[in-house]
């Protein structure tokens, strides 16, 4: 088992949460706790970098479902980038990949 940990910066379009190892039921709170902490505003872009995440079942896929109604509650963009294939993968089977927009490479330009 890897930790999770969740590191924020902000960026110009807006705040980036890079999340990195296990995306799971013990683990999906604290996601969920840091994006309801972000001052996010309208017109801003959260982006949620997954370049560091190792596992993520169906309770971390929720808590992304989750900061996506936080976000469009904002009034902001949601992100997810750099999604692991397994990811993308379950993403795409249940039809998650037309509700996020997905970018492909990590968020080193926010």
């Amino acid at each position: 088992m890897s930790p999770l940990t969740i590191t924020h910066r902000d960026a110009p379009s807006g705040p980036v949460l890079h999340v990195a190892g296990e995306l799971d039921f013990d683990r999906a709170a604290a996601l969920r706790h840091h994006v309801d902490a972000l001052p996010l505003t309208s017109g801003q872009c959260l982006v949620i970098d997954l370049s560091g995440l190792a596992f993520c079942d169906s309770t971390g896929i929720t808590a992304l479902l989750a900061a996506r109604q936080r976000a469009l509650a904002a009034g902001a963009d949601i992100v997810l980038a750099a999604v692991p294939p397994n990811l993308q993968r379950v993403m795409a089977l249940i039809g998650l990949d037309q509700v996020f927009t997905v970018r492909p490479g990590g968020a080193a330009d926010g």
